[in-house]
């Protein structure tokens, strides 16, 4: 995924969790949707890794790979 696109999808649908459904983390991504990204808290935490290239996959792989 390209860094535009996953930086727009975590700005816009990560209170959601949709972006952590993306990435294969399941559980986490239903906690995000229960609570809003966990308060907004974990949601803001995830936005500044996908911008510095360092949010995961579930088998530990770089989820922006272009």
């Amino acid at each position: 995924m390209s860094k535009t696109k996953a930086i727009l999808i975590t700005l816009f649908l990560g209170g959601l969790g949709v972006h952590r459904f993306m990435a294969g983390k399941t559980g986490t991504g239903i906690i995000w949707l229960l609570t809003g990204g966990c308060l907004g808290i974990g949601w803001l935490i995830d936005l500044i890794k996908v911008c510095t290239g360092k949010f995961e996959k579930k088998d530990g792989t770089p989820w922006i790979t272009e």
